[in-house]
Order: structure tokens, then sequence, then C-alpha cells
């Protein structure tokens, strides 16, 4: 038997044991395989990753943390996820729970902000498929120009409004731009007005915190990025969000020399909801400037982002 045909028998024996609850001595009658090969292909059709068995085990919040965060910070919304037995379902936890949650409050809004990001993605990819004609997803902040990944080919937005069957509206242009005449004319474009009409009515808006690495990791982007930052110390940033970063005090460090090409911040921070979901303890320090600056109204992280974050807080004291 070649491998397509053998790989095809392991399939059909899966789906009737699996799917149809066929026992084992019916499915040996059918392909006329003894039952003691039929267990040996079943076994072999898991071992290969035909068969993928999840468990789905409630995913618990920590309310005893998120009280302690709502006392230290000025944060309505925190969602705090109980460890799991590994560092990838912790991941895994943030992510999903982070999808149902923005899910719920999506079918409440009715224009939805949408950022990039490896972790939007996640995201995205756990909405659970529905209809919703009358929503819409928009861009708010140019292309960041990351085509050789899945974050960056197409554009998040559209990919979000396909799980709802909801209209969706991009800015086709770069997330930064340096000369200052081409972004006052660029604004101007028909194929860009659509997209700037709709900040202002943004209900909520959903995103992953960045670092240095973002921009670094981006070629055209870290060979401007002195621009980027506008004269800030790049030891000063901790993190960026919104594409722009920021201190560990969430002071915005380049709001004099700002040169994203998108919504601005006083339009960001008018959203009502405006979600952060982190999933890397790697990113506390980021994430302490995000609370601090009030940057986020909601945040989705795990025990070990929380703990790290409440330790960052003690030991780099709030200055004015």
């Amino acid at each position: 038997m070649d491998d397509m045909n053998h790989r095809r028998l392991l399939i059909g024996i899966a789906h009737d044991y699996y799917l149809s609850k066929i026992n084992i001595a019916e499915i040996s009658k059918k392909y006329q395989v003894s039952r003691y090969l039929i267990s040996k292909y079943l076994d072999e059709a898991m071992a290969t990753g035909l068969v993928k068995i999840n468990i789905n085990t409630p995913i618990e919040r920590n309310s005893e943390l998120e009280a302690k965060f709502k006392h230290r910070f000025p944060i309505e919304h925190i969602y705090i996820i109980k460890d799991a037995d590994t560092t990838s379902d912790d991941e895994r936890h943030v992510i999903e729970f982070a999808a149902e949650t923005i899910q719920r409050q999506i079918i409440q809004s009715n224009v939805i902000g949408v950022a990039w990001g490896g972790t939007v993605l996640s995201v995205i990819d756990n909405f659970q498929t529905s209809t919703r004609d009358d929503l819409l997803f928009t861009q708010f902040m140019g292309d960041n120009l990351k085509t050789n990944a899945a974050n960056g080919s197409t554009p998040l937005v559209q990919k979000a409004a396909a799980k709802f069957g909801a209209q969706y509206v991009t800015i086709p242009a770069p997330l930064y731009l340096f000369n200052d005449q081409a972004h006052q004319a660029l604004a101007q474009e028909p194929a860009i007005t659509p997209a700037i009409s709709n900040f202002d009515r943004m209900d909520m808006l959903f995103a992953g915190i960045g670092t240095l690495a973002s921009i670094d990791s981006i070629p055209v982007w870290h060979q401007h990025r002195q621009a980027i930052l506008g004269g800030a110390d790049p030891q000063a940033v901790v993190g960026l969000l919104y594409g722009r970063p920021y201190d560990i005090n969430g002071h915005i460090l380049n709001a004099d020399h700002d040169k994203l090409f998108g919504a601005k911040m006083p339009a960001i921070l008018k959203v009502p909801r405006r979600f952060g979901i982190i999933k890397s303890k790697f990113k506390s320090e980021a994430l302490l400037g995000a609370l601090r600056g009030q940057l986020l109204t909601d945040i989705i992280i795990d025990e070990a982002v929380a703990n790290r974050v409440l330790q960052e807080d003690q030991a780099t004291p709030l200055s004015k």
C-alpha cells in the first residue's frame, strides 16, 4: 500500500472511530483488517498528528491578584488568568480567554480598531465565526511592512471582519511617514479617508504591546529608529503601544515628533474600551508603563506576568 492510500486508510478509520463512534469490531469488518491492526492504526494516526485530542479545561482567573491590580493601578477591567502547568498552556489560555472576552465586547460595538502583531493575529484566529454584517473593523495605523510574516501579509482587519461577515477599511500606507508634507497630503487621499473618518467612531480596539525589538525586527524602521523615537533616548523606552514609544511612567516620548500615520493619541485615548493582551513576562516593564500611563482600559494577562509587574512596580517608583 502506498503512502497516500495508507494515509487515507488511517483517516477513514480515525473518522469512523472518533467521530462516527463506530466500535473497533465493526471497523474491522468494514475495512477487512484485524482488530489488532485497527488499534495500531489509531495509535499511528495519533502519533503522526492526523488525530489531535484537546481537553478544554476551564480557564480560571485569580480574583485576589486582580483586586491588587485595581487597588494599585487606575484600571477598571483587569483579567488575570491562573497559571497552567506549562508556559505554552499559559500563553494558549491567555489567547483563548482574550478571544472570548474581546468577542463579547465586539458584539456590543459598532466600529472596532485592530492593531498589528502576532498576538492580535492569534486572538483573531481564535474568534468563533458568527454573522454581524453591521460591524465595521478599521485599521487605525498604517502598514507595519512586516510582509514576510503571517501578521503582515493580509490586513488583520480583513481577517477579523471575515470572522463576522463584517465590513472593513484599511490604511494602504506605511506605519511611519517621515516627510511631513507627504504625511499631510496622503491623509487627503480618497483611499485613506474612509479609515480616517472612523477614528473618532471607534467603540473599542485591541492590541498587543511591543518593545524596541518590534522596530528593530523590520529593516526600514530599524534604519530610521531615531526618527521614530523623535530624538528620545532609546534607553528610556520600555514599550511601544499604538506605534508610539513610552517610558516606565507611561509618558509618550515622541509626542512632539510623532511620525506615525494613523489615529492621533488624543483620538485613541478617547476610545471607551482599549484591550491589551500580554502573554510574555518579558514585557512586564512595558505593561507597567502602559498601566501607569492609562494607555489601556482592559488588560488580559496571566499570573506570571502579573507578579512580575508588581515586582517591577516596587523596584521602580513612579516619578512625576
